[in-house]
């Protein structure tokens, strides 16, 4: 090991930034070099992508520059995209360089779970990148001005959304929303658009509970949204879903929102992976390895009935401050800290000024849910950037 060690951070996603933000808080001046290796410069709300997909928000609202949230006198920010670790050799590869690590942190954050539907990954959009969305949003516009100059093509106004766990049910609330004001921008006729969400599971959101889940359809089937559960979707096409139960609803746009997976990368590294996660044990340290930490969607951790945890962003910040105090442990031969999910509650928005919410056993629906939710938010804005970044972003939501 060299005299001073190096850290390298894979991603600056909700678990990576955190880690970053705490390594720099805790570690001493030249105790360490950290190096935050992330594809783009900035870091953006994951939990907020499916806004700017469906029209509601805008981008830039999405997303903070990393370097409004990290001391570049602490961290080096290098930008560029990770193609292959290497652990034997302490190494990762870069497009367009490598970096040695004593310690990394692998939080390089999923992938969409296809889950082998032919045609899903050639056809459907994903929303998973400020990149993605950005695609979804123009799409849906091309289509409904489309529409006015090939009127025989009414499956142009016709959304699939494929999924109704979170990210699904989430995104078809703001497409309800989004629905009306562009009818009235490209004159159309709001009965012409149809909004459909396509979920093989029994029920939308899966785990939450019932009662809520209701009160989410009702609201939402109120809205335009056209459920189709129970049903999973046996191919994409370009025109369209076939559904298992042989109906095939035709659309123009298909969006992918039915899974999350583990990171390629991480599989090609040599762990053992279950869909692209590694089974860290209770420090977040990969199997057989003490200076190879894994948070956020690539890390699978279980809970106390030996289920896994859901990856989320709430679980994956906890990661990153807990990681960050593992590591500096581990540089200064001290003891690690051993993970507890704190789990503070579930929030799922159904539009503006619409949602569910369960905190302890306390069960909020309408308007209070809605209030909790931009709490939930401004809380997140205030940890990672203070009151400037509460001031700047959190007005929006």
């Amino acid at each position: 090991m060299s005299t001073i060690p190096k850290i390298v951070i894979l991603g600056a996603g909700y678990g990576g930034i955190l880690t970053a933000q705490r390594l720099q808080k805790e570690l001493n001046y030249n105790e360490a070099d950290v190096t935050l290796v992330n594809r783009h410069d900035y870091h953006y709300f994951t939990t907020h992508l499916h806004m700017p997909a469906a029209g509601t928000d805008s981008i830039d609202r999405t997303r903070v520059p990393i370097s409004k949230l990290i001391d570049e006198f602490k961290i080096d920010l290098v930008k560029s995209s990770v193609r292959e670790i290497r652990l034997s050799d302490r190494k990762v590869i870069l497009d367009d360089g490598t970096l040695s690590f004593d310690y990394l942190v692998i939080a390089l954050g999923g992938e969409p779970e296809s889950f082998g539907i032919p045609g899903l990954a050639e056809h459907a959009f994903k929303i998973r990148s400020i990149n993605s969305v950005r695609l979804i949003r123009q799409h849906i516009e091309y289509q409904f001005a489309m529409y006015k100059t090939d009127e025989s093509r009414k499956d142009r106004l016709n959304i699939v959304v494929g999924g109704a766990g979170f990210s699904g049910i989430e995104f078809v609330a703001e497409l309800a929303d989004r629905v009306p004001r562009l009818c009235k921008e490209y004159d159309v006729d709001r009965k012409l658009v149809h909004i459909y969400n396509v979920e093989a599971a029994p029920t939308a959101l899966p785990g939450f509970d019932p009662e809520l889940v209701d009160y989410a359809m009702e609201l939402l089937a109120k809205k335009g949204v056209d459920f189709r559960l129970g049903t999973p979707i046996k191919e994409c096409t370009k025109e369209g879903v076939v559904l298992a139960s042989g109906e095939t609803l035709h659309a123009a746009t298909v969006v992918w929102t039915g899974g999350i997976r583990g990171n390629r990368i991480v599989e090609a590294a040599g762990f053992e992976t279950a869909r692209g996660r590694v089974k860290v044990d209770e420090y977040l340290r990969a199997p057989g390895l003490e200076n190879v930490f894994i948070i956020g969607d690539n890390s699978l951790m279980f809970n106390e009935e030996g289920r896994p945890y859901p990856p989320t962003a709430q679980i994956a910040m906890q990661q990153g401050v807990i990681c960050a105090k593992n590591v500096v442990a581990a540089i200064r031969g001290g003891q690690p800290r051993q993970f507890v999910f704190n789990h503070k509650g579930t929030v799922a928005s159904l539009g503006r000024g619409q949602a569910i919410a369960v905190v302890g056993d306390k069960k909020m629906k309408g308007w209070s849910a809605a209030q909790m939710k931009k709490l939930v938010d401004l809380r997140y804005l205030f940890i990672i950037g203070g009151i400037p970044l509460v001031l700047r972003k959190g007005r929006i939501f």
